[in-house]
């Protein structure tokens, strides 16, 4: 669904200047522990539902054909909630465990960025442009449990994975399917 871009941010800046400089002033304690997903992204879903903040997209998301993806504030932490199962439920992950994607920018990459964080899943990056031997590298250097990636590149992932000790799972991102692979849109 469309949404309309509301250009005042001015508000939420200075709030979020503001609280910092409260923490600074040792006027607010400093959280033990800290998860963006839930203290930021879901508060910010709190304030929009309760009309505090004007519906601005958390995510806003355009290729190079002119497709979009916006997702609100509730939307993604909706989303990324249910990423995040997928990750501890079907990929068997758990906090602290490792990941790598191996995937081009697009919305699920950010989406299971957050879902990693609202989990305690360490997440990998890895550019679309790894070789194999960089890949191979990467899964034993971290000892990653899962790797992500989509149907272009995953050739290039399964030629290394047979000599991956530690990985438990592979997701794939897109459309297709592959044998051993499990599909993160149809489990989302």
């Amino acid at each position: 669904s469309s949404r309309t871009f509301h250009g005042s941010n001015r508000l939420l800046t200075s709030q979020i200047v503001s609280h910092y400089e409260s923490i600074n002033q040792c006027k607010k304690e400093l959280p033990e522990y800290f998860n963006f997903a839930s203290d930021v992204l879901d508060e910010w879903a709190q304030l929009e539902k309760d009309g505090r903040k004007p519906a601005n997209p958390a995510f806003w998301w355009v290729n190079d054909e002119g497709q979009e993806v916006k997702w609100s504030f509730g939307e993604l932490g909706s989303l990324s909630r249910k990423a995040a199962n997928v990750l501890c439920e079907a990929c068997g992950l758990q906090r602290g465990d490792r990941v790598i994607a191996v995937l081009p920018r697009v919305p699920e990459w950010w989406l299971l960025n957050v879902a990693c964080m609202r989990a305690g899943i360490v997440l990998i990056p890895g550019t679309s442009q790894l070789t194999a031997k960089d890949i191979s590298y990467r899964l034993q250097a971290s000892k990653a449990k899962c790797i992500i990636t989509n149907d272009t590149l995953a050739p290039a992932v399964e030629s290394v994975l047979p000599g991956s000790q530690f990985l438990k799972s592979k997701l794939l991102v897109g459309q297709g399917s592959r044998d051993g692979w499990l599909n993160l849109k149809e489990l989302l």
